[in-house]
């Protein structure tokens, strides 16, 4: 099936942004707070979904979280401690570019955990998130998939390409061998993670564009009827002629772009 068009998607994209601005007026209206996760794949497409939402909305109530690797500090803290403090307070939206299920599929797969980390944390994590969802968190969890065939496409894309040569780690190469031992990590993950309070969702992202459509789809309609008007304003004729941009005299050595 052929890839959905450029405009094609551009015309589906922005009823569902200002969608997205209406659940976010109804966040602050009600001083819900919104955790999205994104996890997946490989290229697989979540930094693009991330962007699809976060664009149109406020970016100080509407926080994108990409954390590095643990320091030495943090590794020996609890595991949870360095995400919840990127929670959100009331009326705001933290999306999560990779999350805590770190440690389910990275972790697991390369060896960054010990085998007792790990089954620690597949126990542990559902009574985290039922914590956070007893606490009144809206919480939201995507997996975001696509057949290796994609993923080498991507990859190879990613490193000719200079403009995206950030997004490939020496990471990213070596996991290129292992798309099956992240299938098993991820169904392992799935099994011990997917709760009626917190379920997963799957998003197919062999086409990016339709998937991120789908997954802003479901999002807003899985959430509580989020219809708030914005703040009726008016612009008004000014009271004087406009102004031209003006610099003082003590300006007259600083550099301008023309």
């Amino acid at each position: 099936m052929a890839e959905m068009k450029g405009k094609d998607y551009r015309e589906a994209l922005e009823p569902l942004q200002e969608e997205l601005n209406a659940m976010h007026r109804w966040l602050q209206h009600t001083g819900q707070r919104l955790v999205v996760l994104f996890e997946g794949r490989d290229t697989a497409g979540k930094g693009g979904a991330i962007n699809a939402i976060s664009d149109c909305l406020n970016p100080r109530t509407c926080r994108i979280v990409a954390l590095a690797k643990p320091s030495d500090r943090e590794k020996t803290q609890w595991y949870f401690q360095r995400y919840v403090e990127h929670l959100p307070s009331a009326g705001e939206i933290v999306l999560f570019d990779r999350s805590w299920y770190n440690r389910a599929g990275v972790e697991r797969v390369m060896g960054f955990c010990t085998d007792e980390e790990y089954a620690r944390f597949l126990d542990d994590c559902p009574q985290f998130e039922r914590m956070l969802i007893n606490n009144g968190v809206l919480l939201f969890k995507y997996w975001f998939a696509c057949d290796q065939s994609q993923q080498e496409q991507r990859l190879a894309e990613r490193l000719n390409d200079p403009v995206k040569r950030w997004k490939i780690s020496p990471i990213d190469l070596a996991a290129r061998e292992r798309y099956a031992d992240y299938t098993r990590a991820r169904d392992q993950m799935l099994e011990a993670t997917d709760i009626p309070e917190a379920p997963w969702t799957l998003v197919d992202m062999n086409d990016q564009k339709a998937g991120r459509l789908n997954m802003i789809r479901h999002l807003l309609d899985h959430l509580p009827d989020h219809d708030v008007a914005p703040e009726a304003l008016e612009l008004p004729p000014l009271s004087k002629k406009p102004a031209k941009e003006s610099y003082p005299k003590s300006a007259a050595r600083a550099k301008r772009v023309y």
